[in-house]
């Protein structure tokens, strides 16, 4: 049940994984170490002046990047075999691990949760592995796409689930319902996937020797949901805490408090997550988007936002027109992570166990958008000599 709920923390890392967690895979804790290790760093990046210079080597050995990768390696290690001691401890919460004859083996508790811990720190450490070698020798990147194999590897035991509850209980009706608006949702990730607003930039024109550079009239885009899914991680990640607990201490007051109020369908749930996704996502852009770097570089390479004075007012510009966007972005996130929560309250009986996250669709639709952009620019790369002939 630790598992399997999905309202705790504990099922939603359940969902990422492909349900390898609930059964107890060699790669049961898959990509998600990594990924806590690299949100990590890049939060240390803004925080640490250190981690900064780092991330922000243009030498061309990229030392810095090389040592801040080695950093994070050795991060997701130390998150890897935090959350494989943790899973040890609730297999033998659960009574899943049983000591036989504990006086003649005392030992053996520790023995069987050094290979369990061992063993799936090694699975984290070889899918970390793997990602990142298709990263090198591959299309894309890596790690999104072991998590978009990760979700995909769910759909027939939920495609399976949905025919049947919907036999049973005779509401074909519903079933229509549901996959036009699959459908309607996937439609309107992928319009705000590519989404974005383009501010004009012109450059001057400057002379070096007979050629004259510069002079036209260029796009800065700035996408309208430049932070993807991670505010509805964070958020999430925080709403299902209470829950989590609840889960561990059950019978009491505190469990029954957070089985009224911290459920999937319950509206403070909703709201409060809602309100987490907005805040989360103004906050991961002001680490992400430096409007001064951006401004710095349109100065230095002689380019000029029409109307607008180089320097402070640039940035101030961009400033205001980020912060435009962002709420627009914000509230569409929290649409369509709460949506699917929505429809659960409205049908409890019938799509209490069907999951149409949001958060799975916007990894779907993004890791396969990506995908084909880098195929297309591969594609043309390769057949650019025979067009030059």
């Amino acid at each position: 049940s630790y598992f399997t709920s999905g309202n705790t923390l504990l099922g939603y890392m359940n969902m990422l994984s492909g349900n390898a967690l609930s059964v107890g895979t060699l790669f049961a804790l898959t990509i998600q170490p990594y990924i806590n290790a690299s949100i990590i760093m890049q939060l240390l990046t803004v925080a640490i002046p250190y981690f900064e210079r780092l991330a922000k080597d243009d030498s061309a050995e990229k030392k810095g990047r090389k040592k801040l990768n080695k950093i994070t390696r050795y991060t997701t290690i130390g998150i890897a075999l935090l959350q494989a001691f943790g899973y040890f401890q609730i297999l033998r919460t659960a009574g899943a691990i049983t000591v036989v004859d504990a006086d003649k083996f005392s030992g053996q508790l520790f023995l069987v949760g050094a290979c369990i811990v061992l063993t799936l720190t090694a699975g984290s450490m070889l899918v970390q592995w793997l990602g990142e070698s298709i990263d090198e020798k591959g299309i894309g990147n890596g790690i999104s796409m072991i998590l978009f194999a990760s979700i995909v590897s769910r759909a027939p035991d939920l495609l399976m689930y949905f025919i049947g509850s919907f036999q049973e209980g005779g509401k074909w009706w519903l079933a229509i319902i549901v996959l036009i608006l699959a459908v309607a949702m996937f439609g309107l990730i992928v319009f705000m996937d590519s989404a974005e607003r383009r501010v004009t930039v012109q450059y001057a024109k400057r002379q070096v020797g007979r050629k004259v550079y510069g002079g036209q009239k260029q796009q800065l885009p700035i996408k309208v949901c430049m932070t993807g899914v991670m505010p509805i991680i964070f958020a999430f990640a925080i709403t299902s805490l209470p829950a989590t607990i609840g889960e561990f201490i059950p019978n009491t007051g505190f469990a029954k408090w957070t089985e009224k109020y911290f459920s999937q369908t319950s509206i403070a749930y909703m709201l409060i997550s809602f309100a987490l996704i907005i805040a989360f996502n103004y906050f991961y852009i002001a680490i992400q988007y430096n409007a001064a770097d951006i401004a710095k570089q349109l100065k230095e390479n002689g380019g000029t936002i029409p109307g607008i004075r180089p320097g402070r007012p640039t940035v101030d510009f961009i400033m205001n027109t980020v912060n435009k966007i962002t709420l627009f972005g914000a509230i569409y996130l929290g649409v369509i992570a709460i949506f699917p929560y929505i429809l659960q309250a409205i049908f409890p009986n019938d799509l209490q166990n069907i999951a149409l996250g949001g958060t799975s669709m916007m990894i779907l639709v993004s890791v396969a958008l990506e995908t084909v952009k880098v195929l297309e620019a591969q594609m043309i790369q390769r057949n650019m000599p025979s067009v030059l002939d």
